[in-house]
């Protein structure tokens, strides 16, 4: 059995701190606690292997651009035969406040443009951790939310849910997602709280 994570994000410098590529960085930590092998480019996209508690894990940063993202996720699940309740795909949710994560299968796209091209490509009946990043308030200023750095007040949360989810991501792997969600939330708790800016609009 193979699980395919997938962070989605924008390629290049200048989106690497942006709202929209959180799930870049929650998979980026993910392949440095678990020691993947060293990122290659594949499948339209950089993808690294390895293992986590006994599971096959194929980490794919799709680098088609988000609206794109189904053309490199689509590749690596008809390579693999990845069925889709084996991929979990990591993404910003602006109906979320900053610090809160949620997980859910199946589901529209939400306005994420990453979501609603893979369901395009793939259908969408595959597992998803909502990484919040606040709503701007008015509809105007969401792309320019989203294609915005998190402030100094929210890195601090957003270093805790990185490293939380990669702390725990053997309990999504596993099917256990009410319990994965109860230890973000744990760890997450006491850096959301000191945030003053981040519930804007929610």
């Amino acid at each position: 059995m193979m699980i395919l994570l997938v962070g989605l994000g924008n390629p290049g410098k200048g989106y690497a701190d942006n709202r929209h590529n959180f799930g870049y960085m929650a998979v980026d930590e993910i392949i440095r606690r678990h020691s993947f092998m060293p990122e290659r480019v594949r499948f339209q996209g950089l993808a690294a292997e390895g293992n986590i508690g006994g599971t096959k894990i194929l980490a794919l940063k799709p680098t088609t651009y988000m609206n794109l993202s189904g053309q490199s996720v689509g590749e690596a699940v008809r390579f693999y035969k990845i069925p889709l309740e084996n991929i979990i795909v990591l993404h910003d949710e602006l109906d979320l406040p900053l610090g809160k994560i949620r997980v859910k299968t199946g589901g529209g796209h939400g306005g994420n443009n990453g979501l609603r091209s893979i369901i395009g490509h793939l259908g969408e009946n595959f597992c998803r951790v909502r990484l919040g990043i606040g709503h701007p308030g008015e509809k105007h200023l969401v792309t320019g939310h989203v294609l915005s750095n998190f402030s100094k007040a929210e890195q601090a949360t957003v270093e805790a849910a990185t490293e939380s989810i990669s702390r725990h991501i053997d309990l999504l792997i596993d099917g256990d997602a009410p319990g994965f969600m109860n230890k973000l939330a744990l760890d997450i708790a006491p850096y959301k709280n000191k945030d003053t800016d981040t519930t804007k609009g929610n």
